[in-house]
């Protein structure tokens, strides 16, 4: 067997977890789309409820669009990193 230049090693290394890192966005998306539909589903059942399930939505969306956002963070890093 053949030495492994370290570095072509770390550059793949770093390329493998930036692409695993960037599936982390996908649940961002089902979060949002989950909140969004469970939001029509609750306005439609009590549409006075509005104002409060449509504030409580767009918290809940933030929240998961900032893990989607970490994880796309780490991945440009790791691209760097390359």
């Amino acid at each position: 067997m053949g030495t492994i230049d370290p570095k072509a090693f770390v550059s793949g290394m770093a390329l493998l977890g930036a692409g695993i890192a960037a599936l982390g966005c996908i649940g961002g998306g089902i979060g949002c789309g989950n909140a969004a539909g469970k939001a029509v589903e609750g306005v439609a059942r009590q549409p006075e409820a509005k104002g409060s399930i449509i504030t409580t939505m767009i918290i809940g969306a933030a929240l998961s669009e900032a893990t989607a956002i970490y994880a796309l963070l780490i991945a440009l890093m790791l691209l760097a990193k390359a």
